[in-house]
């Protein structure tokens, strides 16, 4: 009779890969690092699903209606309903896991312990974000299978702001004021709220608009700490950077310039994180491991909300 081991391959913290960890206030840990290393999740729309049922929530989608001149001694015009929905599945379960075995746990420190619950936390916090980010695709009239959208540009050294294609971004295509404030007025064209705008930036990026004099002004860093990847605020955007970026084209495939990333720019009812059950940490004794397994995962869906306030910035990463 065949046996199965668990776990597969890799995952133990043994006496000789961890000298010191003690596995207490394990969940407290794990959410606080959670929480602490998300970046574009608490810049877009967020519904708790918690204690429900179902894999699917409907959001309205509410048509505006148009102001009538009132006629004297005639009836009020009745604005006509025209309603959408968008349909959110919840459909993304991710988990960490590792098994700490007796004497680990029995001869460790707890600064260990803070690295792997650190490390569980960022863990699930990166997958959060590649997941919103990679709604980017379906921004514009895209259809979440590639960036080429209406909604995806790019700073071309000649023509400033263009639609973005794929092969096209050279490494003379750098970012600059003119190009960002076309951005925002693409956003105002369309008709979206000047508030709670945000420009979600890599690291690269970061680095060349730092030698754009008015970014590095008093106005603009006003001498804070960077917080949750907040780096300051420009015409009333908050920016935003974060390695999380996600990658448009690598070196191979982009032979006009290298490595392109896809910067965006997001009003926060462009999309939504739908949670049915945020972090969750949860513990099981392994006799045949003499060690605890310890798992922490979290349930949860995205979509995009409002596809024309949100775009994608393609830049040298």
């Amino acid at each position: 009779m065949a046996t199965s081991t668990f776990p597969a391959t890799g995952g133990f913290v043994d006496n000789t890969s961890a000298a010191t960890f003690i596995p207490e206030i394990w969940s407290d840990e794990i959410i606080a690092a959670y929480q602490k290393n998300l970046v574009l999740a608490p810049l877009i729309k967020k519904m708790s699903m918690k204690g429900k049922k179902g894999d699917t929530i409907h959001i309205p989608a509410p048509t505006r209606g148009a102001a009538s001149a009132k006629v004297e001694n005639q009836a009020v015009t009745v604005q006509n309903a025209v309603e959408s929905e968008v349909v959110v599945t919840i459909d993304k379960h991710y988990e960490y896991s590792r098994i700490i075995e007796d004497i680990t746990e029995t001869q460790a420190l707890s600064s260990l312990r803070q690295f792997y619950t650190g490390d569980a936390g960022y863990g699930l916090a990166k997958q959060v974000d590649d997941d919103l980010f990679a709604l980017g695709k379906s921004f514009g009239d895209g259809d979440g299978s590639d960036w080429t959208n209406s909604a995806s540009y790019y700073c071309d050294a000649t023509g400033g702001l263009t639609a973005y294609a794929v092969d096209t971004v050279v490494t003379a295509d750098v970012f600059t004021d003119e190009c960002f404030r076309k951005l925002i007025q693409l956003m105002d064209d369309n008709d979206v709220p000047m508030d709670n705008r945000s420009f979600v930036i890599p690291p690269a990026l970061r680095n060349a608009i730092m030698g754009i004099n008015r970014y590095v002004s008093s106005d603009f860093v006003e001498g804070r700490s960077v917080v949750n990847g907040k780096l300051g605020n420009l015409y009333g955007v908050d920016i935003f950077v974060t390695s999380n970026c996600p990658v448009l084209e690598t070196a191979a495939e982009n032979a006009a310039g290298g490595i392109v990333r896809g910067a965006q720019f997001i009003h926060k009812d462009a999309s939504v994180l739908a949670e049915q059950m945020g972090v969750r940490s949860q513990t099981q004794y392994k006799q045949e491991f003499l060690g605890t397994l310890y798992t922490a995962d979290m349930l949860y869906g995205t979509k995009v909300v409002r596809p024309e306030a949100g775009f994608v910035l393609a830049v040298n990463g």
